[in-house]
């Protein structure tokens, strides 16, 4: 685990967004300048804590304990020869010649760090490609399987609601200026710096995309409109309309995922993995104050939200601005370059005893639909506060009709009707189980039992009575919730 200043690690990291989203060209650059020293300052201090640590034992599983990723055979080959290029007279000629192409299992290594260690990326479906990018989207959305004889016309129509995107893949450079001294540390040293300086370029570059991306040379923001009938001009596709968002309560924000339960065309889909995107500043700001619950034992509960979502801060975001979406609707796809060559540069200051190279990677990404994912204004989001509401109980009701009656599997005559108070029935039974279900909840259900010879009798609701010969009454009393509302039924019951 590298040690460094992880909170001025992303200070740097939101800089060099905010002037990706600017365009500005000499503050990115300014930026990238001091992400880089930060990493290639502190990577040197690592190695060097490390090798001290190892002088007396070099053996890989020590490395491996000790936290030094193990180069593979090809790897190693690989950083060899590109330091033994990097250190001659003629860098851009020496590198042009090297034979060797960057190993996948380097680019798949910054992946991992990428899903594992960012919040945004390892929220969403996130893969590594190459080239150009062909997914499948399904356009209508939920369907069911269809019972029937298997035919081709039905295996059509499956097919039919499917729909190919081809996304190609935009570049994403980042500069490595290395110091040539450092470059005597060895293959580990170059493995980790290249590594270190991908996953920032990717992370930084990527989030501003992912996010508020314009789909004209890099991903389409989640912010952005996206499936048919969308205009898009100049290649880029038009931002969708805010929802102002005052408070963070149940309402709000089932109204909110109620957008979100249901697709495109109107079908039903599983509300999970759900983002809610913010300015850093905007957290601390304002939806901290809305989502932070004091508890009974006077700590503070943060992020706490009606419905389970994770809170992810973007310096990618306009203060005031938020996202609210579907993480697993979010496709993006990152590459290297195909020839998977770091080359020298031409085009970037130069420094005392540094030289500087370059490693391109490619990446795009879209929403799956245009209902995945909503733009929120929460510049008037307010602070959480308790709420106490008198609320006037309601008047009892006063329904004191059945919706339901029966006696096992009797007839009823005439058939069951909730304002129809008077019946007959005939059978030759032992017993039956009397159900007596009222309209209201709140009503209580009474059932007496008037047989030819003894007694009257009361029963439970939903127990069996037993029949005698000749006319048995049944009477299901209802008292209504108000106490005083009445009705009663009765059933005459012939056994034969």
């Amino acid at each position: 685990m590298i040690a460094m200043d992880i909170r001025n690690r992303e200070e740097i990291r939101t800089l060099m967004q905010k002037a990706i989203k600017d365009g500005d060209t000499e503050g990115f650059y300014q930026a990238l300048d001091q992400m880089l020293a930060a990493i290639q300052a502190d990577l040197q201090q690592s190695y060097e804590r490390q090798v001290n640590g190892l002088r007396q034992d070099l053996d890989s599983r020590i490395l491996s304990a000790r936290g030094v990723r193990q180069l593979t055979t090809q790897e190693r080959d690989y950083y060899q020869k590109v330091i033994a290029a990097m250190q001659s007279q003629d860098p851009k000629q020496a590198l042009a010649n090297v034979d060797v192409v960057m190993p996948e299992t380097v680019i798949e290594s910054v992946f991992e760090d990428l899903r594992a260690n960012h919040p945004l990326l390892s929220a969403i479906n996130f893969i590594p490609a190459t080239g150009r990018v062909r997914m499948l989207v399904n356009t209508n959305g939920h369907q069911e399987a269809q019972w029937g004889d298997l035919c081709d016309e039905i295996v059509k129509e499956l097919l039919a609601g499917f729909k190919e995107v081809d996304s190609g893949l935009m570049k994403l450079t980042a500069f490595l200026p290395v110091c040539k001294a450092s470059l005597d540390l060895g293959p580990e040293w170059l493995d980790r710096f290249v590594r270190e300086t991908l996953y920032e370029a990717l992370a930084a570059g990527l989030e501003v995309g992912i996010v508020v991306g314009t789909g004209k040379n890099m991903p389409i923001g989640m912010n952005r409109q996206v499936g048919d009938g969308v205009t898009v001009k100049g290649g880029v596709y038009p931002e969708k309309a805010k929802i102002a968002v005052t408070e963070l309560s149940i309402d709000a924000v089932g109204n909110l995922l109620s957008l979100l339960a249901v697709d495109p065309n109107g079908k039903s889909r599983t509300v999970r993995d759900v983002l809610f995107i913010v300015n850093p500043q905007d957290y601390y700001q304002k939806v901290m104050p809305a989502t932070t619950v004091m508890a009974p034992d006077g700590t503070y509960r943060n992020d706490v939200m009606p419905y389970p979502m994770r809170v992810i801060p973007s310096g990618a975001l306009d203060r005031g601005c938020a996202i609210l979406g579907l993480g697993y609707r979010y496709f993006a796809a990152v590459g290297t370059d195909k020839a998977g060559r770091i080359e020298y540069s031409d085009h970037y200051q130069f420094l005392e005893d540094n030289r500087v190279y370059l490693i391109k990677a490619y990446a795009n990404g879209q929403a799956k639909d245009d209902n995945a994912f909503l733009y929120l204004d929460i510049s008037g989001l307010r602070p959480a506060v308790w709420k106490v509401e008198q609320v006037t109980a309601p008047a009892p009701s006063t329904n004191a009709e059945l919706s339901g009656l029966k006696m096992g599997a009797l007839t009823l005559s005439p058939e069951f009707a909730g304002a129809t108070t008077s019946y007959t029935a005939s059978t030759t039974n032992a017993t039956n189980v009397i159900a007596a279900i009222p309209a209201d909840a709140g009503a209580e259900v009474e059932i007496l039992v008037d047989p030819p010879v003894a007694d009257a009798y009361e029963i439970d609701n939903g127990t069996a009575v037993t029949w005698e010969s000749g006319e048995t009454t049944v009477t299901i009393n209802v008292t209504a919730a108000d106490g005083s509302t009445t009705k009663a039924y009765t059933v005459t019951v012939t056994k034969s």
